[in-house]
């Protein structure tokens, strides 16, 4: 089912650069101060190629692209990146603390090439819808460079056999902590027999996209544009490199597979009334005032302790606050065409009872966020609503690995942004060089 290969992987040189100044986290959680940081750290940072700034006189020829393609050939001919000699998998651990938490975790697996499939194929599952925008930036990028700089991160099911076979023997060949003290840490994998074992025991695996929609669905569409090229010009083959691309493979059963929640937080209603909203909001839930101090610490509190009897969401305003719970929706008309799987899910509840239903969103105006921001930190979401900046924040628990695991599997999808793996897997650990 699965079929992943080695790869010569392209790897900054530490001779030659601080591996800790040309890392970044992946392209879509850079925020304009972190592309700023990144910029300062080195001329080598690996944010020039993955989101380089925009200049005013951008032109078809002269962009963010056609700088991207430039710096990468410059690095590569200057000796900042270095290809490894032979075709490897490469074992990946990352340590950290959840945000919130005291113990600290570990989260292993590994980087290898994956073929690019369809879904109909049954082999990768997607678990959230994408949008066309982010598609088409990362296809031009992928034009221009013809390299993956980002690994996308997939999830398969397996007895711990893989990661037996991949337990590290040696130090590490990188090691990196970032900027939210995760401590990276990579080896490099070249014995073919351990290579050939971790193909086999991959073959009967079905893989789930936990990060990375866009770039994986640009994936297919690049390999389809070279498919046709190639067919016209009577060569390729299903082992060309554009038949692949670079991913990270975790086994669902890690105890440091944490997903955290995204909060919504909605703004710009001029017609926004808590008394109304709880009015309207008692008809589909049973609405319990809570004290409208809460802080980040109290909500989370009060949103795992709900959240075992079921769906929990937590509605703050800039002076009320109200724990919805207990829907009164089953069998409702406003979840038409979802399966119970996916009403179930805290987020879907919230998107079509509270967004769409009782503050009167569009599906459209969501999608484009018009009037909704997606914010992981509890504080940062009560601090817009109580200094004005927002209407009400909704703050709700993470969805669990089994439940994405279970929408995939069932061929659905949910809202954008339903999950938030923490942490980020970096960019620029690997580069996967298709000439």
């Amino acid at each position: 089912m699965a079929h992943i290969a080695p790869f010569r992987a392209l790897r900054y040189d530490p001779t030659r650069v601080g591996l800790s100044d040309v890392v970044t986290q992946p392209y879509d959680k850079i925020t304009p101060q972190m592309q700023d940081h990144y910029y300062q750290a080195s001329p080598n940072n690996l944010v020039r190629i993955i989101l380089g700034k925009r200049e005013p006189a951008d032109d078809a020829k002269n962009n963010v692209y056609s700088r991207a393609a430039g710096y990468f050939h410059d690095w590569r001919r200057q000796g900042a990146f270095r290809q490894d000699a032979e075709p490897s998998i490469y074992t990946y651990s990352q340590q950290f603390t959840g945000p919130g938490g005291t113990a600290r975790l570990e989260r292993r697996g590994f980087i290898a090439l994956g073929r690019v499939e369809d879904y109909s194929a049954g082999v990768v599952f997607r678990h959230e819808q994408t949008l066309t925008k982010p598609k088409a930036d990362r296809l031009d990028l992928l034009r221009a460079t013809r390299a993956h700089f980002e690994q996308l991160f997939m999830v398969y099911q397996d007895n711990g056999q893989i990661d037996t076979l991949l337990a590290p023997a040696t130090h590490a060949l990188i090691e990196i902590i970032d900027e939210y003290d995760v401590l990276h840490q990579v080896w490099k994998v070249s014995d073919p027999q351990v290579i050939n074992l971790v193909r086999e025991s991959m073959r009967d695996k079905k893989v789930i996209i936990a990060d990375g929609h866009h770039r994986y669905e640009t994936a297919v569409n690049y390999r389809n544009e070279q498919r046709a090229a190639t067919r016209t010009a009577g060569s390729g083959g299903t082992d060309a490199p554009h038949e692949f691309v670079m991913m990270t493979f975790i086994n669902v059963n890690s105890p440091g597979l944490v997903i955290l929640p995204t909060h919504r937080v909605v703004h710009g209603l001029t017609s926004f009334s808590p008394d109304r909203f709880q009015a309207d909001a008692s008809a589909y839930y049973k609405v319990e005032g809570v004290d409208a101090s809460v802080d980040a610490g109290r909500a989370t509190e009060i949103l795992h302790r709900a959240g075992h009897a079921g769906t929990a969401l937590l509605a703050v305003t800039k002076e009320r606050a109200f724990l919805l719970h207990t829907p009164k929706t089953n069998g409702s008309q406003i979840f038409h065409g979802l399966s119970l799987r996916q009403q179930a899910l805290d987020v879907v509840q919230l998107h079509r009872c509270l967004l769409e239903a009782v503050l009167g969103l569009s599906e459209e105006s969501i999608r484009n966020q018009q009037n909704l921001s997606y914010l992981r930190d509890t504080g940062e979401s009560l601090e817009r609503v109580r200094t004005g900046a927002a209407n009400v924040a909704f703050l709700m628990n993470p969805a669990r690995m089994d439940q994405v695991r279970d929408i995939a599997f069932a061929g659905e999808v949910l809202p954008q942004k339903s999950t938030d793996f923490y942490p980020k897997l970096l960019s620029g650990l690997t580069v996967y060089a298709l000439d």
